[in-house]
């Protein structure tokens, strides 16, 4: 007599927690990271700042995004809560006599750099009350390793194990953020990072060139690279079917030609020369696809009768969407300037999702981790300069090519990313790392249960 077999004990799953500094309102590389730790059996929470646009509790896909408020003693210092870097620029505070004034600035100042980074302190406070324990901590970036490693000590002190991994998405002691902190407070800023990366149990980073940086500054091994690669979800390109999102969305017609920044808004972008730079280039239109505190100023450089037309600002979109959005642009333009050593060393989501659409590039001097990529498979055209004329030549270069030209170039770009730079591959060394971080205990693998399962179901 056949009898049948008990089903295995399926015990709890593992719980991971990325930390995000930010609304997470999307954030890209949360996502990616936190849907391929579900894919190893973790069930994940993204912890990110609460912020009035979005909700407390919300869930993308299965994934579960808690906004935590920040509260404590330094929550007034929250970004967006009145935290001002400075004295007000008008109201009853101007009229006080300049000493005062002056008095107050520095006062910020000095708070600002003692308590680095000031602004996600509050944020702490709440995550150290009303965190639940996991097993893995994932920081995406500085604002968040602290708030991951206080965690494990909760866990610690709880007869709970659990580990750390710092994600280092930049550099951020050498970052656009910290231009103009004085060396010897940035110097204490360094050590402060330092330390934390030291403490964690393992760390992460977007490129080779910030590895070798960060691993020589931490004295440690060189961080494992995971890539901002794009994780492609259906046909991208136009070539491949998908629809004309951009001229759709402004209304413009097919033989308009475009332009496309996409991501963060802001100072430090070369986006004041890119701008002058569209009113060169015939026939073309400026399309940037962002958010940040740069986009109203974006929408009132639309509004500006010497960009009547030229100059388009569309909200964000989600992550699953932006690389088909690029793909119906006829260039992408990455004109940051190379302003710090972070900047310089970077390759952003935006580099990495236009070459998924297939959409050539122009990108700014001087950013050689970029130009390295972009000249070694004919990606796209380096400007000699960020001056607009230099930027509209690069733009020209690219658009004034015959049909059948583009489209090739296009098809081949998209391949080789395809090839090259997706989220799969990357994901392949991050889930190696987690596997050797957490090991295997906790819960079995739910792909392997339903599989021995299903083999179960089936026997005679």
């Amino acid at each position: 007599m056949v009898t049948d077999a008990p089903d295995a004990p399926v015990t709890a799953r593992r719980r991971a927690v990325v930390l995000v500094g930010n609304p997470a309102a999307p954030y890209s590389r949360a996502l990616r990271i936190a849907r391929t730790l579900q894919d190893i059996g973790f069930d994940v929470e993204i912890a990110a700042v609460a912020s009035a646009d979005v909700p407390d509790h919300e869930a993308d896909g299965s994934v579960t995004i808690r906004r935590y408020r920040p509260s404590g003693p330094f929550a007034f210092l929250a970004a967006g809560r009145g935290a001002a870097s400075s004295a007000p620029s008008s109201g009853p505070w101007r009229s006080r006599p300049a000493p005062l004034r002056i008095a107050r600035s520095v006062a910020a100042a000095l708070r600002r750099w003692a308590l680095w980074p000031h602004t996600v302190r509050g944020w702490w406070a709440t995550l150290d009350r009303d965190l639940a324990p996991a097993d893995l901590y994932h920081a995406c970036g500085s604002l968040t390793v602290a708030a991951a490693i206080a965690a494990r000590g909760r866990d610690r002190r709880a007869g709970r194990t659990s580990r750390v991994l710092y994600d280092a998405i930049d550099d951020v002691v050498d970052g656009n953020n910290l231009l103009g902190v004085p060396a010897p407070v940035k110097a204490v800023m360094r050590r402060r990072e330092t330390r934390w990366a030291r403490s964690a149990d393992a760390r992460i980073t977007v490129n080779e060139a910030l590895a070798a940086r960060l691993a020589t500054r931490w004295r440690t091994e060189r961080p494992l690279v995971v890539p901002n690669w794009p994780d492609v979800r259906g046909p991208a390109t136009l070539s491949g079917g998908a629809p004309d999102l951009i001229r759709a969305a402004l209304g413009v017609p097919p033989t308009t030609r475009i332009v496309v920044f996409q991501g963060r808004l802001g100072p430090n972008l070369g986006l004041d020369a890119a701008a002058q730079a569209i009113l060169e280039v015939p026939d073309a239109v400026l399309c940037l696809i962002g958010f940040g505190r740069g986009f109203a100023a974006s929408r009132a450089r639309d509004d500006d009768p010497r960009f009547a037309g030229r100059h388009r600002t569309l909200p964000a979109v989600h992550p699953d969407e932006i690389v088909a959005w690029a793909a119906s642009a006829d260039v992408a333009l990455v004109p940051l300037p190379p302003v710090s050593a972070n900047q310089r060393a970077s390759t952003p989501n935006k580099f990495w999702e236009a070459l998924a659409a297939g959409t050539p590039i122009v990108l700014g001097p001087d950013l050689p981790e970029m130009a390295r990529i972009l000249l070694a498979d004919e990606l796209g055209v380096v400007a000699r300069s960020l001056r607009p004329g230099d930027l509209a030549a690069a733009i020209r270069t690219v658009l004034d090519v015959r049909p059948e030209v583009a489209v090739e170039r296009r098809t081949r770009i998209a391949a080789m990313a395809r090839d090259r730079y997706s989220w799969p591959r990357a994901a392949r060394d991050y889930r190696s790392l987690i596997a050797r971080l957490v090991g295997s205990g906790g819960s079995a693998d739910p792909t392997a249960q339903v599989v021995a399962r299903r083999q179960r179901d089936a026997a005679p």
